[in-house]
C-alpha cells in the first residue's frame, strides 16, 4: 500500500491485517495481482526504508542524515530536531520537510532541511509556494 492508499506501509497482503485487507477489498483498493505474498513493494525511486535507534526513515540517505544529526547534537552544534514538519499552504496543499533543526547558536536560524535522492518537479514546485508562503528556506541534501 503506497502513499495513496494512506501512511502505513507493508512489505505484502499478508503482512496487512485481516480486516484491512477486507475493507480494501471492499473499497475496490486491494490489487491481489500487484503485490504477492513474500514480494516486496518496490520504491517509486528505488530508495530502501532503513531503520535507525527503532525510526523508520524512507530512505539510507535520509537515516546517514538523522546520524549525522546525533553526531552534530553530541558536538554540542545541534541542540535538536523535528522530524516530518508540516507545512500547510493555500489551497489545502501540505509539505512535509523531513527534518526542522535547532542549533545551540542563539544567532542562528532553524534549517529545515528535506533530504531528496532526487528533485522532482513536484517538489521544487511545492518548495517554492512554501519558500513563498513563509519566511523560510528549505535546504535540500
Amino acid at each position: 500500500m503506497g502513499k495513496a492508499g494512506g501512511g502505513l506501509r507493508f512489505t505484502s497482503h499478508a503482512a496487512m491485517p485481516e480486516r484491512m485487507r477486507n475493507l480494501l477489498a471492499a473499497q475496490g483498493r486491494l490489487d491481489e495481482t500487484a503485490l504477492q505474498p513474500g514480494q516486496e513493494k518496490r520504491s517509486k525511486y528505488g530508495n530502501k526504508p532503513t531503520v535507525v535507534d527503532g525510526v523508520r526513515f524512507d530512505s539510507k540517505k535520509e537515516a546517514r542524515y538523522f546520524e549525522d544529526l546525533k553526531r552534530r547534537k553530541a558536538a554540542g552544534e545541534v541542540w535538536y530536531w523535528l522530524r516530518q514538519v508540516p507545512l500547510h499552504l493555500p489551497g489545502g496543499t501540505r509539505y512535509v520537510v523531513d527534518f526542522l533543526v535547532f542549533f545551540k547558536d542563539p544567532e542562528r536560524d532553524p534549517e529545515y532541511v528535506d533530504v531528496k535522492g532526487k528533485q522532482t518537479e513536484v517538489f521544487r514546485v511545492k518548495r517554492r509556494e512554501v519558500e513563498a508562503a513563509y519566511p523560510v528556506r528549505i535546504q535540500c541534501v
